[in-house]
């Protein structure tokens, strides 16, 4: 079978404190947008693992296709299984490309397989993995909390909206941009703010790691100027970069067509 996983963007993003266990409590929305990566998934004597497209490098069980595949079939009786991902989402760009691919593959070894798991139970599944993979499971926009793998769904209507996302090459590593954050001391609740009016998320949906991050690369703040500029109604970076997008109520323009060194789409949502 052949899936499409998509990529997401973050709908403000609270940073609000480190636990016990390391990691941070977060309050964030997040929105699945039609820009896939392509993973076929079959029966197979042998399991193997193949990628094309954008390089991944390291060891191939490192990768979340095979570890959501190991862990599969660790906890069920099912057989081998090829695997091929071809990677079009950048890595390290804020848009969740390898934990979507780590959740389609549980989606497609539920099917495959007739596993008959729950939502829930697959996206039980899904948090070992990895904070963001939960969100793959389902198609909702959602609300995620805790480390992002607790999530309640919201309604928005993004109809009739085009979204442009601009990606110029840079790495953010999720690591580093925790250790130079500053917590959030905004109670704004992203899950309120996202039920008002869109024109006023300008002013208080907010991205934790815009501060930080556009410390060390400026030149993403000049993309959220440009986009404000050209008529967005919001505009940000997605997770902790370094991605950004702009939300638009007409069809945006492109700047960057002539660098192919430069990814920059517009969708309809």
């Amino acid at each position: 079978m052949i899936l499409f996983p998509p990529a997401k963007i973050n709908l403000g993003l609270n940073v609000l404190f480190k636990r016990e266990d390391g990691f941070h409590e977060i309050e964030t929305g997040m929105i699945q947008i039609p820009f896939f990566d392509v993973l076929e998934v079959l029966s197979a004597v042998d399991f193997e693992f193949k990628q094309s497209g954008i390089v991944i490098d390291g060891d191939v069980e490192a990768n979340l296709c095979v570890k959501a595949f190991r862990l599969i079939k660790k906890n069920h009786a099912i057989g081998n299984v090829y695997i091929h991902l071809n990677k079009i989402i950048p890595m390290g760009a804020g848009l969740g490309g390898g934990s979507s691919d780590a959740a389609n593959v549980i989606l497609a070894l539920n099917e495959l397989f007739d596993l008959k798991l729950t939502i829930e139970k697959m996206q039980i599944y899904a948090a070992e993995l990895g904070s963001d993979c939960p969100f793959f499971i389902s198609k909702n926009i959602q609300i995620g909390k805790g480390r992002g793998e607790l999530l309640t769904t919201i309604d928005v209507n993004f109809k009739g909206y085009y979204l442009k996302i601009v990606n110029i090459g840079l790495h953010v590593s999720t690591k580093e941009a925790y250790s130079n954050i500053s917590l959030s001391t905004e109670n704004h609740s992203i899950s309120e703010l996202l039920k008002g009016e869109m024109l006023n998320w300008k002013r208080s949906l907010k991205n934790d790691f815009e501060a930080s991050v556009f410390k060390i690369f400026p030149e993403l703040l000049n993309i959220k100027e440009q986009f404000y500029k050209q008529g967005a109604i919001y505009a940000a970076m997605s997770g902790s970069g370094s991605t950004m997008f702009g939300i638009f109520a007409t069809r945006p323009i492109l700047n960057f067509e002539d660098r192919e060194d430069i990814l920059e789409i517009i969708l309809e949502f």
